[in-house]
């Protein structure tokens, strides 16, 4: 005689069928959960492996710096020391006027990247979702993207002048491009089986938006806001450095003026470090954020 498991009808659903788990699968299950427990202890040495590398890196290339200086390879007149640049830094932070350059600094950076988020976003989802207006979007989409942002500064003179509007012009202008190709890349590679899995269950077109399209490209969006906070940070530096708007690059313009070199070294310090803060957070955000992810446990596998 042969033995049949035994099958659980579920009611409400005509014809579905679910039956009950077999030693075969449970065996499965508990393999699974052991190799996910097993995945997690190897990702924490993995992670502690990529923090001694980006730090020992980084020592590395303060060491050379100092060599290359103290040796005279690169004259101390144009090339300070690591060590020089380190102290001058340390003597700057204990002054008002540093604080509030970096915070100028920040405010026209974080500024100029809501704005590029807050139009890039939108339209990369639009553009994505809809081929009637992307192919009416594509030719000035293709004209303006190539333009340098830098180049957009003998116009801003004229414009806006040397104020925060046109800090936050160039940053948000040279961020919103990358961001908005990611957009719009995310929202269009779904999986068509996901989509017509959708359809088929009699799922609206905005409901196949936010259900299905959205959670897709939410790590491409993710990747273009971190991408756009390094591009708004160079160009709000920029504006500063080119404009004289107040912040970091309006300091390292009047020490280059005067001759200064060790409060320049000492400020592009402070400006590396902001965007390597700037990095590293974002990158945080978008680990914690994505979890659920695959891209984020492929280091776990």
């Amino acid at each position: 005689m042969t033995l049949r498991r035994p099958v659980t009808k579920v009611h409400g659903v005509k014809g579905y069928t679910s039956a009950m788990a077999s030693p075969g699968d449970v065996a499965a299950a508990a393999a699974a959960g052991k190799q996910t427990r097993r995945s997690s202890i190897r990702l924490g040495p993995t992670r502690l492996v990529e923090g001694l590398v980006f730090v020992l890196s980084i020592a590395a290339a303060l060491a050379l710096w100092e060599v290359i200086s103290r040796t005279g390879l690169i004259s101390q007149k144009d090339l300070p020391s690591m060590s020089t640049s380190f102290r001058e830094l340390w003597s700057l932070m204990q002054t008002s006027d540093f604080w509030s350059a970096l915070g100028e600094t920040v405010r026209g950076w974080a500024l100029g990247l809501g704005v590029a988020i807050a139009l890039a976003v939108p339209l990369g989802i639009l553009l994505g979702s809809s081929e009637f207006a992307a192919g009416a979007f594509r030719v000035p989409i293709e004209f303006l993207r190539p333009i340098p942002s830098a180049a957009l500064i003998p116009l801003l003179f004229l414009t806006l002048g040397t104020t925060l509007k046109s800090e936050i012009f160039l940053a948000a202008f040279g961020a919103f491009w990358p961001l908005l190709v990611q957009t719009m890349y995310g929202v269009r590679d779904v999986d068509p089986l996901a989509i017509d899995t959708g359809r088929s269950f009699g799922v609206g077109r905005l409901e196949r938006l936010y259900r299905i399209k959205l959670p897709s490209a939410v790590p491409y969006i993710a990747t273009g806001v971190r991408i756009s906070s390094t591009v708004a940070l160079i160009l709000a530096f920029t504006a500063e450095l080119f404009m004289g708007t107040p912040g970091l690059g309006q300091k390292v313009n009047f020490a280059q003026a005067y001759g200064l070199d060790d409060q320049l070294y000492a400020y592009a310090l402070a400006t590396g470090f902001l965007g390597v803060a700037i990095h590293l957070v974002s990158t945080a955000i978008e680990r914690r954020g994505l979890r659920w992810h695959p891209s984020q446990r492929v280091g776990a596998a």
